[in-house]
């Protein structure tokens, strides 16, 4: 049976990444595998680390610099209300992360994420249409989402 998991591409520091999101997220870090003699590392350093969130596996691997993480790939991550939002996105920004736009943002890694909270799936998709498009025009001006704020445009307030 084949097995899919999520393969992240540090230039360094891919345990602490990984330790990182398995203290926000829950989960746990279940292998870690070091560069053997002849590597491009030293020998015995962090090669890869592998950690599960959620039910979903991640290698994260430590491969230096030449391929760095961008936004054309990101985790999305569902949240019920604004204080779990508030809080993952909190700590996600925390020691050199930085907010991009729409609920968009990068950690201190270099990895993007998405931390969108459920309301705004279901006022994009408001029968009415101008409602949807005041949440949309809404959410284009915003880096952290405020599901306030998108509820008071979708209401016309």
């Amino acid at each position: 049976m084949t097995k899919l998991s999520t393969f992240l591409w540090f230039e360094k520091d891919a345990d602490q990444a990984a330790n990182l999101y398995v203290s926000i997220f829950g989960g746990r870090i279940y292998d870690e595998r070091h560069w053997a003699p002849g590597g491009p590392a030293p020998e015995g350093s962090l090669m890869s680390v592998s950690f599960e969130i959620d039910g979903h596996e991640y290698q994260a691997f430590n491969g230096g610099p030449g391929h760095p993480l961008t936004d054309a790939n990101s985790i999305y991550v569902d949240v019920a209300d604004q204080v779990e939002l508030d809080e993952i996105w909190d700590k996600l920004t925390a020691d050199g992360g930085s907010g991009v736009a729409c609920g968009w943002l990068t950690d201190k890694y270099g990895l993007s994420w998405q931390i969108i909270p459920r309301a705004l799936g279901e006022l994009l998709t408001d029968p009415d249409p101008e409602r949807s498009s005041r949440t949309m025009q809404a959410m284009l001006q915003m880096v952290k989402l405020d599901v306030a704020a998108l509820q008071a445009a979708a209401d016309g307030r």
